[in-house]
C-alpha cells in the first residue's frame, strides 16, 4: 500500500494511523524471526519507536508496509549481531537435497497465499532454514514485491528470487513429509479412506 501526505495538517494522524495498520504482519514477521512471543513484541515495538522518529524519511507514494518491514529487519539484525550471533543461519545444502516437485493438490505459496495456515504447513514453515523462511514469508504471505525483498533483507534480487525458489522448494518437501508421516501412523482401512478423501 502506497502512504500519500495530502496535507501538512493532521500529517502525524494519518501516517500514524497507516502504520499501525500493518502492526499484525510485523509481529506475525517478528514471531518468525525471533520465535518467542516475548521478543516478538520488543522487535514491534523498537520497530514502531524508529519508524515514528524517522517519518520525516519516508517518501510519499512509495510502500509505506516494506519500508515498516526494511525497519523490522534491521532492527531484528542489529540485535542479533549485538548478541554475537550470525544473522542469518543457513543449511544451504540440505534444501539443495528437496526435490522440485510440489504437493499434488496445492502448492505451498498458494496455501500460503489464503493468509490460513493449518498445523501442517505452519510447522513446514517454521522448520525451514531462517533465511529460506523470511524469504517465503516476505513474499508469499506479505506479497511483498523482489526489489522491496531486495532492500529488506538487504540483499542482491537475484539472491532473494533464489531463496524464495529453493523455499518453496524445501517448504513442499517439508509438506509431504508431514503428511507421509501422518498417513503411516493411520490404521490402514483410515489411509485407504484419506486417499480416496484426497483423490476425489
Amino acid at each position: 500500500m502506497a502512504f500519500r501526505r495530502s496535507s501538512a495538517r493532521g500529517d502525524d494522524a494519518e501516517f500514524t494511523a497507516a502504520a499501525l495498520s500493518h502492526i499484525d504482519s510485523l509481529y506475525g514477521t517478528a514471531l518468525r524471526l525471533t520465535r518467542r512471543a516475548a521478543d516478538a513484541e520488543d522487535l514491534v515495538q523498537d520497530t514502531y519507536l524508529k519508524a515514528f522518529r524517522s517519518a520525516h524519511q519516508f517518501e510519499p507514494g512509495t510502500n509505506l508496509k516494506a519500508w515498516l518491514f526494511t525497519i523490522l529487519h534491521n532492527t531484528f539484525r542489529n540485535v542479533r549481531r549485538h548478541d554475537g550471533r550470525s544473522p542469518v543461519d543457513v543449511d544451504s545444502d540440505a534444501v539443495e537435497r528437496a526435490p522440485n516437485a510440489g504437493p499434488a493438490d496445492q502448492s505451498p505459496e498458494q496455501i500460503l497465499s489464503r493468509r490460513t495456515l493449518d498445523a501442517d504447513l505452519q510447522a513446514a514453515l517454521d522448520d525451514l532454514p531462517e533465511a529460506f523462511r523470511q524469504a517465503v514469508w516476505l513474499r508469499d504471505v506479505e506479497e511483498l514485491t523482489y526489489a522491496e525483498m531486495a532492500k529488506v533483507l538487504d540483499i542482491p534480487m537475484g539472491t532473494v528470487m533464489s531463496r524464495i525458489s529453493r523455499g518453496r522448494r524445501a517448504l513442499s518437501e517439508g509438506l509431504r513429509a508431514r503428511r507421509a508421516k501422518a498417513d503411516a501412523a493411520l490404521p490402514d482401512d483410515k489411509v485407504v479412506k484419506v486417499g480416496l478423501a484426497r483423490h476425489g
